[in-house]
């Protein structure tokens, strides 16, 4: 299975899977409303329009798995993007990310780019380090998604090349984005 074929509903509930985005640089992300790292959307965003003529696609995945910040329904959610960061990306359903109920999406993410833990360089690493281990211990453990936001970069060829914890701004993914356009 490649990462083509993973089947998934867009906000309106269109069926579809990832064929669509073959040949293209993807950073796909799993997002929420009520997070501390929700103005990534922003940054999101404007990735999106700076490379999105030259191959670039995002795609988020809004996910309630984390402290309940993603409450609203698809368009509530597609209203929020829309208004508040002029999200033009494409959105899907929300998605479970992690657990014995992750999407297979993300289990092939998290499988093909494992947790190599939080930069120490980024001021937020040690905080959200000590708040996982010791509120979320299970989050900790392993390869799994630890938070909203966590970003993967995907290659034109649909190889898994990059992970980018949620403290990781999307702007200091550019330069690798740009060597794989």
């Amino acid at each position: 299975m490649t990462i083509y074929d993973f089947q998934m509903r867009r906000l309106n509930g269109e069926e579809t899977n990832l064929s669509p985005y073959r040949g293209q640089v993807l950073v796909i992300v799993n997002t929420a409303s009520k997070c501390g790292f929700t103005p990534q959307y922003a940054e999101l965003q404007k990735l999106y329009e700076q490379y999105r003529a030259q191959g670039l696609e995002v795609l988020g995945f809004p996910c309630n798995q984390f402290g309940g910040q993603e409450p609203g329904s698809h368009d509530e959610v597609d209203e929020f993007c829309k208004v508040e960061y002029g999200v033009t990306f494409p959105l899907f359903e929300k998605t479970e990310v992690r657990g014995p109920n992750a999407h297979p999406l993300f289990q092939f993410l998290t499988e093909h780019a494992t947790f190599q833990g939080f930069d120490p360089s980024y001021a937020n690493a040690k905080r959200m380090e000590a708040f996982l281990k010791e509120k979320l211990p299970d989050y900790w453990e392993g390869d799994g998604i630890k938070w909203n936001f966590t970003k993967f970069l995907v290659d034109r060829e649909g190889g898994v090349v990059g992970r980018y914890e949620p403290i990781v701004e999307p702007a200091d993914m550019e330069s690798d984005i740009r060597r794989l356009l």
